[in-house]
């Protein structure tokens, strides 16, 4: 059982994929690059697996994340000094 959740473009060459999958006769999330190149095209060693009996937890602590710590750095403290600007 194989099923691609999404893919991620890297760069011109690599994709990150996220997709479900069976290996080894157990279920798993896994989240792995994707390379096309005149040399190779497939996956690479590079990336992770999540059993499935940890999804949950992973999960969570997707879900646990907010959109602001995503942001760079520089705009955080801009956003920070608007803020105290303000007061």
């Amino acid at each position: 059982m194989e099923k691609d959740i999404g893919r991620i473009k890297k760069n011109d060459t690599t994709e990150v994929v996220v997709r479900i999958d069976d290996f080894g006769g157990k279920a798993g999330l896994t989240i792995r690059e994707f390379v096309t190149s005149d040399r190779y095209t497939g996956f690479t060693k590079s990336g992770v697996r999540i059993q499935s009996a940890d999804f949950k937890k992973f999960k969570e602590m997707i879900n646990s994340i907010k959109e602001a710590d995503m942001k760079d750095p520089e705009k955080k403290e801009e956003e920070e000094q608007d803020i105290s600007e303000d007061y």
